[in-house]
C-alpha cells in the first residue's frame, strides 16, 4: 500500500524531499565532469551507463533500485570503472548533483 502526500506516493514525496534540498542548474555544472564517461541525454553507454531518465526507471544500470540512496551510494562509493567520489565532491554538490540527475 502506498502512502500519498498531495497525490505522490511516498516514495515520490521523499526523492521529492531530497531534490529540494539541492540546486539541479548548480548539478548540471558538476554533472559536466561526468560527462567524460555518461551521457545524460541518452541511455547509450561511453565508458559508463549514458543516465537519461535513470530515476524513471525501476532499476539502475547496476540492477539495484532507482533511490535516491542508491544513486548517492554509487556516487560516493564508484564501481566498476567509476572512481568513488565521497572525498571529490562535498555533501551539498552531491545533493545538486543527485537534484540534476532527477531532471534527465
Amino acid at each position: 500500500m502506498f502512502i500519498s502526500v498531495l497525490g505522490l506516493t511516498a516514495v515520490a514525496a521523499v526523492s521529492l524531499a531530497w531534490a529540494l534540498k539541492g540546486d539541479p542548474a548548480q548539478g548540471k555544472v558538476i554533472f559536466e565532469q561526468c560527462q567524460i564517461c555518461h551521457d545524460g541525454s541518452t541511455v547509450e553507454t561511453k565508458i559508463g551507463p549514458g543516465l537519461k531518465g535513470l530515476f524513471k526507471k525501476e532499476k539502475m544500470p547496476s540492477g539495484k533500485k532507482t533511490s535516491n540512496a542508491n544513486v548517492m551510494e554509487k556516487i560516493n562509493q564508484g564501481g566498476k570503472q567509476m572512481p568513488p567520489h565521497m572525498n571529490v565532491l562535498t555533501d551539498h554538490e552531491k545533493e545538486n548533483l543527485l537534484a540534476y540527475l532527477m531532471t534527465l
